[in-house]
């Protein structure tokens, strides 16, 4: 088995959930941080959640979550398993105001 850390990012994250990440067939990922920029001058809420495997159902890790004003929020205080086919998307309550890093091990 193989092990490699990376990270995934978005820009300007809006009111559409934007896809982080999905995690290829065959591998484990370990989610060991995500850290939230909020871009604006006025707060905004944001909100993380992983699709388990092509099941439309959202099981969130962070929702609604405040960061003021041109700030950030580190949204992990542990580690979350990711699964093969399982999707990770964030989205914020205004428009082009948020960027996301996820960092991770990769396990294949």
């Amino acid at each position: 088995m193989a092990n490699t850390f990376k990270s995934y990012m978005v820009r300007q994250v809006g009111t559409s959930e934007s896809l982080v990440v999905t995690v290829a067939g065959s591998t484990q990922t370990v989610a060991v941080g995500i850290n939230l920029a909020n871009l604006l001058g006025t707060q905004i809420t944001a909100s993380v959640y992983i699709e388990r495997g092509g099941s439309n159902v959202d099981y969130h890790i962070v929702k609604d979550a405040p960061i003021p004003a041109q700030s950030a929020l580190s949204v992990l205080d542990g580690k979350v398993i990711l699964m093969a086919a399982d999707k990770l998307y964030v989205k914020s309550s205004a428009s082009t105001s948020l960027d996301a890093i996820l960092s991770v091990l990769e396990i294949t």
